[in-house]
């Protein structure tokens, strides 16, 4: 039987990881809970998978994986598959630009998977060149993708690793210049510099934040910045 804290915790992981793919950060689960230091998250998360409800990944920052639910809430459910992202649901804005160089996705209805092209790599780290033409496809089952144009781009670099975005994995984009605070996006510096980093405003400057400590957050006046789109989905070959 699970403490109530344990309770609700567990579903607020399992919730995060349906609604983004990427397990929350230790602050974001202390936030949730009213804890007043992640020490207490420490002792839950051990207390879960002792009881065998969470698995803890090896050497990944911040990977975890729901096991199973208590029977109370989900019956029959024993395990999860493999790490699979799912959507972050958006309307697409009408007035977006496409990049000269955008090539649409090609939609395979025999099997119901999307061809999204890959546009090259995206630094997670110092920003280096991206957005470059498509150099292959990607095919992409539809439930991963919502509305809207989208492209997928190559990590390089280890600064989003506590937001479960490791080097070498492929991210998901959702083509757009809107972003909200907290939003994960690929950032355009002085029109000539991308980077995947958080989004953030700080005053009427934007700030580009990592999720690794070894590095800082960036900071930059609002016309140096434009936003290409949205993370929403993430691939990872093991």
């Amino acid at each position: 039987m699970l403490t109530r804290k344990q309770h609700d915790l567990l579903l607020y992981i399992h919730e995060r990881l349906k609604e983004t793919g990427i397990p929350p950060s230790f602050d974001e689960m202390k936030d949730a809970l009213g804890l007043a230091s992640k020490s207490g998250i420490h002792r839950l998360i051990t207390a879960l998978e002792e009881r065998g409800f969470i698995k803890r990944l090896p050497n990944r920052a911040r990977a975890l994986e729901v096991i199973r639910l208590p029977d109370s809430i989900s019956p029959g459910l024993t395990a999860t598959k493999k790490f699979k992202p799912s959507v972050i649901q958006g309307s697409l804005d009408k007035k977006e630009r496409k990049p000269d160089n955008y090539a649409p996705a090609h939609i395979d209805s025999a099997n119901q998977n999307i061809d999204v092209p890959v546009m090259g790599r995206i630094a997670a780290g110092v920003p280096i060149s991206a957005i470059q033409n498509p150099t292959h496809s990607l095919s992409v089952p539809m439930d991963m993708l919502g509305h809207g144009e989208h492209y997928a781009l190559e990590v390089k670099g280890d600064s989003m690793i506590e937001a479960g975005i490791l080097d070498g994995d492929t991210v998901l984009i959702k083509r757009g210049d809107h972003a909200i605070p907290g939003d994960i996006v690929v950032a355009l510096v002085d029109e000539e510099e991308a980077t995947l980093k958080r989004f953030r405003r700080n005053g009427a400057t934007v700030a580009l934040e990592a999720a690794n400590p070894a590095y800082e957050t960036r900071i930059f006046g609002p016309d140096r910045v434009r936003v290409q789109g949205k993370l929403v989905g993430l691939i990872r070959r093991y």
